[in-house]
């Protein structure tokens, strides 16, 4: 059966876990989103376990962000099934927030307050320099610099990134 070009394959609202499951042990952006996703769980759950744990994930997560040369904090609010196929470079702030299934390439950079909706792909050396909001579905463009909000299912691309309306 075909899917349709304007039904969306991937869902903006349920992570899918899948792809985060490690495929073999090096493999540097995966093992970063575990040591993050561990980090958060023991954290949360607390007592003399939890303390001992989180902190060996500290550990863990410095190692993998030094192989993957990123700089993601481990307070982050990232939703669940993001893909990092070469996160060499980039950079999230802790008050950021990214929604389900996103995909982020190399070289990419996320200021405070920028709220990524679910299933967004950003392109390579992207910035998101403003606190802005980018809907579901929308595609931000190789090297855009994005300062103004994105609407769902749009596409920006360009210096500064314009918006170019989904085609009907």
């Amino acid at each position: 059966m075909l899917q349709s070009r304007t039904t969306p394959v991937v869902s903006a609202t349920e992570p899918d876990w899948s792809r985060e499951k490690l495929r073999q042990w090096w493999d540097p952006s995966r093992q970063l989103l575990k040591s993050i996703r561990d980090y958060q769980k023991w954290r949360q759950q607390g007592g003399n376990l939890g303390y001992f744990l989180s902190r060996f994930n500290i550990i863990q997560h410095i190692f993998w962000s030094i192989v993957a040369g990123t700089d993601i904090p481990l307070n982050c609010q990232i939703g669940g099934g993001l893909i990092m196929l070469h996160p060499n470079g980039i950079v999230i702030h802790p008050e950021a927030s990214i929604g389900p299934n996103c995909m982020i390439f190399q070289q990419v950079t996320i200021v405070s307050n920028v709220q990524v909706g679910g299933h967004v792909d950003i392109g390579a050396g992207a910035k998101i320099i403003r606190s802005v909001t980018i809907g579901d579905h929308a595609l931000i463009g190789a090297n855009a610099v994005v300062i103004c909000d994105v609407p769902p299912g749009a596409t920006a691309v360009g210096i500064p990134a314009k918006i170019i309306p989904k085609k009907p």
